[in-house]
């Protein structure tokens, strides 16, 4: 007799367990997708990159652009901009490329490092900032395992914690962070790296971010994993050599590319959002409704 009831047991619950699974995959009612949505846009829903927080990193494949994110971190910013200037890169390489990890390039001379001329060497780590320099905060509403706040500022994935009145830039895919060594100062700008893999947010808050490429990951993401420890390059003809690295302002305006970034602070980008969170039908058969920091798409245009 109790056989038979654990076996009707097992029964009732198969039965309960297959009508859960069959209402999960009842078929979701259509929705606009992020591509529908961005299709849709206004040209008020787009902001033009500011040529003078844009840099160019032209690799022999093509070029790699960079929106730099002064309000994050301002002095890093600037000396960046004066090593290119005085051009510290043109000729040095990409050096190492950790698989899942990052790809970053510099002076591959550890003994002889090159010296920048007039940009500074170091700079205190900028790791963080104050919430009231970030005026264009839009938050998302949902969890996130490393800060109380996420959300997006011009563009950029932003933690924030309002215990501390801090905010900082997130290291999701494509974001550009300065190397440093175990001081907390002892990076300036001279080696930098972007973030090629799953998202290392437990790198927040305790290296330089500083922007995000917006055109040419595909020409970093594809590197070539090296055999070295971290990814480093253990032969010189293994490294990607970098032919200039240029503000885009100093360049003659034929020769810079026309970006546009979609205004994160926008209903329409909103929309985006959503659109990723709440996948409608018929291809999505469970919504997520969840969307994390770095999965939120930043739609980039550009502008023949």
């Amino acid at each position: 007799m109790k056989a038979v009831k654990i076996a009707a047991h097992a029964v009732i619950t198969a039965l309960v367990v297959s009508g859960v699974q069959a209402a999960a995959l009842k078929p979701l009612p259509p929705k606009p997708s992020a591509a529908d949505i961005i299709k849709e846009s206004k040209a008020a829903d787009w902001r033009a990159l500011d040529p003078e927080n844009t840099l160019y990193m032209d690799l022999p494949a093509g070029r790699v652009v960079i929106e730099l994110a002064p309000t994050f971190a301002p002095n890093h910013a600037a000396n960046i901009k004066a090593l290119a200037r005085e051009h510290y890169f043109d000729g040095l390489a990409i050096l190492r490329s950790q698989d899942n990890f990052v790809v970053q390039w510099g002076d591959p001379d550890e003994k002889n490092p090159r010296e920048p001329k007039q940009a500074k060497k170091t700079l205190k780590g900028e790791f963080t900032v104050p919430m009231k320099s970030d005026s264009g905060f839009t938050r998302l509403k949902d969890v996130d395992g490393y800060a109380p706040q996420v959300g997006h500022s011009n563009g950029f994935p932003v933690g924030r914690d309002p215990k501390t009145g801090e905010t900082w830039l997130a290291h999701c895919y494509a974001m550009v962070g300065v190397g440093r060594d175990t001081d907390a100062d002892s990076g300036g700008g001279t080696a930098l790296y972007v973030v090629t893999g799953q998202a290392p947010r437990q790198l927040d808050r305790n290296i330089t971010v500083v922007g995000r490429v917006v055109s040419g990951m595909p020409l970093l993401s594809t590197v070539a994993r090296g055999p070295a420890p971290m990814g480093f390059f253990d032969k010189p003809e293994m490294q990607v050599p970098i032919k200039a690295f240029r503000v885009a302002a100093d360049l003659p305006e034929a020769e810079r590319n026309k970006f546009e970034v979609m205004r994160t602070e926008s209903t329409t980008y909103q929309k985006v959002v959503e659109a990723q969170r709440n996948r409608g039908g018929p291809w999505t058969k469970v919504a997520a409704g969840h969307i994390d920091l770095c999965n939120a798409p930043i739609p980039v245009r550009e502008v023949k």
